[in-house]
């Protein structure tokens, strides 16, 4: 197996872990902690390092359109990155403002967003695997 993609699986699963402790943390405590955000933000680097990572190992192999064009796995990923930067943002300025309410109710999306990255990263495992 190559390296770069040994490293583009590790990257994409300490994404994983580190955004699911996050999200069923805050999610367990009922309120949003700075410790929480900083999952938050780890998770998004971690995938965004993973998935550019093995973009250009697509690229460089010379996938099938199918698999390096717009496809199921590219518009959920790029949603999930997306909805990841808006999340991470959204909760440092939560934190910032110090508004209770907002830091209560926070885990509501965070568990939305986790579900949606979820997608993606079943759909990469799956064409991974075949």
């Amino acid at each position: 197996m190559d390296g770069k993609l040994i490293f583009a699986i590790i990257t994409i699963t300490l994404a994983l872990v580190f955004y699911t402790i996050g999200v069923f943390s805050e999610r367990k405590s009922k309120t949003l902690r700075k410790w929480h955000v900083i999952t938050f933000w780890l998770g998004l680097v971690f995938d965004t390092t993973g998935t550019l990572t093995m973009e250009r190992i697509a690229s460089l192999n010379e996938v099938s359109n199918a698999a390096s064009g717009i496809s199921l796995h590219g518009i959920t990923g790029m949603i999930a990155i997306i909805l990841m930067l808006f999340h991470a943002i959204w909760a440092t300025w939560v934190l910032f403002k110090g508004d209770d309410k907002k830091k209560l109710a926070f885990h509501k999306f965070s568990l939305l967003v986790w579900i949606v990255w979820l997608i993606p990263y079943i759909i990469g495992m799956v064409i991974g695997m075949s």
